[in-house]
């Protein structure tokens, strides 16, 4: 996943690139790995430790692509992902090659917060179907081909997993 501090032009690249236990990762930042315990998380903020190093994170502020928090003091402004729309919108099958694809399916997990098609709507390639909220992120689930909706297998409020149908669009 890519994010971008604000006010610095470079963009840092992260994965978790294997779970070691319940509550610690190996990750990798700008292709170095590091080791990371997270001790306490809440809606408040975590406490990790990284590399031997303890840090605490408030979280301020939190839109759909963007945290406001401060780690160990200092305040920062995150992008997590300016792309993350069309990341989604691809791997659901938006493109040429998933025209033939009924199912479209969620590809994170996550709450459904709005359904925005109804079964018998007629839908474009590109417009959303659904907002999906993940690790306090919205993304918009949108329709990988034009058709009609035939079929919603989603209602507001409940949680989805990744892969899950969400509508069949024929």
């Amino acid at each position: 996943m890519e994010f971008k501090l604000e006010d610095i032009e470079e963009t840092f690249n992260g994965e978790i690139v294997n779970r070691i236990s319940n509550n610690e990762y190996l990750i990798k930042i700008q292709d170095k790995e590091h080791h990371i315990q997270i001790l306490n998380i809440n809606s408040r903020g975590m406490e990790f430790v990284l590399d031997n190093h303890y840090h605490s994170v408030n979280y301020v502020e939190n839109q759909t692509a963007e945290m406001k928090i401060v780690l160990d003091g200092v305040p920062l402004t995150i992008n997590m992902h300016s792309k993350l729309d069309e990341v989604v919108y691809k791997n659901a099958g938006g493109s040429d090659a998933g025209s033939i694809q009924i199912n479209l399916r969620s590809q994170i997990p996550g709450k459904v917060v709005s359904i925005e098609a109804k079964v018998g709507d007629k839908v474009k390639k590109g417009d959303v179907v659904c907002v999906l909220e993940s690790m306090k992120m919205q993304v918009s689930v949108k329709s990988h081909k034009d058709g009609e909706v035939k079929n919603l297998k989603i209602k507001e409020g409940n949680s989805v997993n990744k892969n899950d149908i969400l509508a069949e669009i024929e």
